[in-house]
């Protein structure tokens, strides 16, 4: 198994915080790994995306142009990695921020109002949460479990008011992503 998953979206989002998660989730239950940010100058609004390539055997590269999965958190991540996404690959997409259309029939397209929801739950910033558990609930490259326990080691005691509200957000993202009609009926 190797999937190489792609988080875009704009700064301040916790797009990099996700793919961290996936990639601390994955080294944690023994798996190859790999990490790579890009963001823009800016602190919060640039773009901002990670790829993270995960792995029973070494990785060649980290790099790559066709991700088998894109969690897409705008309109501009949409426009740039819609196309990208392997056939038969995944697509999840924050139906809250993205107004565009999707037009692939040849990969899984899932959509989450993830920031509506985050905001629903108190605090926006738990939309990478939700996209992050829909993302495994379709493709289980880890387990919800482990994310769960890495999730809370890496909040630590020290953000310990954080712990509930992102479990609650892992597991409502879950539920969605299990609930989630496939492509054909989406599209």
């Amino acid at each position: 198994m190797q999937e190489e998953i792609i988080f875009a979206g704009f700064g301040g989002q916790g797009v990099l915080f996700a793919g961290q998660l996936l990639a601390y989730t994955a080294l944690a239950e023994g798996k190859h790994v790999t990490w790579i940010p890009s963001y823009g100058p800016e602190m919060r609004g640039g773009t901002a995306n990670c790829t993270v390539v995960v792995s029973d055997e070494p990785i060649g590269s980290p790099v790559t142009k066709h991700p088998s999965i894109a969690v897409v958190f705008n309109n501009p991540s949409l426009e740039k990695y819609e196309e990208l996404v392997k056939p038969g690959g995944l697509l999840v997409i924050n139906q809250s921020l993205i107004t565009i259309e999707t037009h692939r029939t040849d990969i899984t397209i899932v959509r989450i109002p993830a920031t509506a929801l985050a905001s629903e739950m108190g605090d926006v910033r738990l939309t990478n949460m939700l996209l992050f558990s829909a993302m495994l609930a379709q493709r289980p490259v880890v387990s919800l479990e482990t994310a769960q326990e890495v999730l809370l080691e890496k909040l630590g005691a020290r953000k310990a008011e954080l712990h509930a509200p992102n479990l609650a957000a892992l597991a409502r993202g879950w539920e969605l992503g299990r609930q989630a009609a496939p492509a054909s009926e989406s599209t």
